[in-house]
């Protein structure tokens, strides 16, 4: 008869699974990653080179996200300025705030993967702006009037 202790330890080792290892080549296992932020919303871009698809917070696409040109071409605009238009699948999560400040947010993120991608599209980014944080914020209100600015009617008498 086998003693109890080695039944427990015959118990406790899982079965060891074996590894499946799939050889990819190296530029398309690449991924550049950049965190872009406007206003109140945050994106979190992966680039994967590919066709230049954009999966926005899972499934849906740049112009179903955004809905307006204004937007989409603001978005894309990294890529117009470093010739890269096609090459590279896009899949980001953005958070908070509105629609303008998330479309900033998923340009900075594309400049900044772009960068990662490659060191030398950094003057082209930089000189269009595209690398900078734009920094300006909503104004908090203040007590005493309507909004940020805006005063309560004056009444004379």
């Amino acid at each position: 008869m086998v003693p109890e202790e080695e039944k427990i330890e015959e118990k406790k080792a899982p079965a060891k699974k074996a590894k499946k290892t799939t050889k990819k080549s190296a530029q398309a296992m690449a991924v550049y990653i950049g965190t872009g932020r406007r206003k109140n919303s945050t994106a979190r871009v992966r680039l994967v080179p590919g066709s230049g698809e954009f999966r926005i917070n899972g499934s849906r696409q740049l112009k179903e996200y955004f809905g307006r040109d204004t937007l989409c071409t603001l978005v894309v605009q990294p890529f117009e300025v470093t010739g890269t238009a096609g090459k590279f699948d896009i899949l980001a999560n953005i958070a908070g705030g509105g629609l303008s400040g998330q479309a900033g947010a998923l340009r900075h993120g594309v400049a900044r993967a772009l960068l990662e991608a490659d060191p030398d599209y950094r003057s082209e980014l930089k000189k269009n702006g595209f690398l900078t944080r734009d920094s300006r914020m909503t104004e908090r209100k203040k007590y005493g009037l309507k909004k940020a600015r805006k005063r309560p009617q004056f009444s004379k008498r």
